[in-house]
């Protein structure tokens, strides 16, 4: 999937990573491994710069949580008996129903980009961890319009509220963090895009044009 002769910056590297962190903090419960890993975050201190911030809260609350403790919180956010306090998903940020033309949409793109879903997920496509993974691998192996494209039609318009939702859900402990950071990081992503809009020429293939990547297919949790 790699674009021949791309080069990965610094930046680009650090904005995949936390991509592919929230997708594992949204996907499931923590791990103890995981959990030991970010209560030992080394965080620079930066007075007013709200990821700072949000690295810390998070840091803090993992120190302060149990893996039981955090598979209880999970269920009752994102499963529940019959269903949790937030739906993780897209199509019902984008237009208050499950598998609508959003998730078509989504599975076209997907198809396109040469992503798979493995077989053993049984959670719809658009689900928020799977998106963010998705967009973890673009940032790294696909150049700036398919990035572009793919976060405005599959998650720029929604996705704020979806960390403002899981931030007031009411059994979230563990979880404000999470949503305290995804939502800081998300606000750097829109002008993150917006810088990146400003950057590709008129005549690219843009939001409505995913082009098909030459490479193999790629599985997505």
């Amino acid at each position: 999937m790699t674009e021949t002769g791309r080069q990965v910056s610094e930046n680009d590297q650090l904005r995949a990573d936390i991509y592919q962190l929230l997708a594992a903090l949204l996907r499931r419960q923590p791990s103890a491994e995981l959990l030991t890993f970010l209560a030992g975050l080394e965080v620079e201190a930066e007075d007013g710069n709200t990821m700072s911030q949000a690295w810390n809260a998070l840091k803090l609350a993992a120190q302060n949580s149990d893996t039981n403790i955090l598979e209880d919180e999970y269920f009752a956010i994102f499963l529940g008996v019959g269903s949790g306090e937030i739906m993780p998903y897209g199509s019902w940020f984008m237009t208050g129903s499950l598998m609508d033309k959003p998730l078509a949409a989504l599975r076209s793109d997907l198809m396109q980009l040469g992503f798979e879903r493995e077989e053993n997920v049984k959670e719809p496509e658009d689900h928020v961890a799977a998106l963010c993974e998705v967009m973890g691998c673009l940032i790294l192996e696909a150049p700036g319009y398919r990035q572009l494209a793919f976060y405005q039609r599959h998650i720029g318009s929604w996705i704020l509220r979806f960390c403002d939702n899981l931030a007031k859900t009411p059994s979230a402990i563990f979880y404000q963090s999470v949503a305290q950071l995804a939502k800081a990081f998300f606000i750097a992503e829109a002008n993150e895009f917006e810088q990146l809009s400003l950057d590709i020429p008129v005549n690219c293939p843009g939001s409505a044009d995913l082009d098909p990547l030459e490479q193999d297919a790629v599985q997505i949790n």
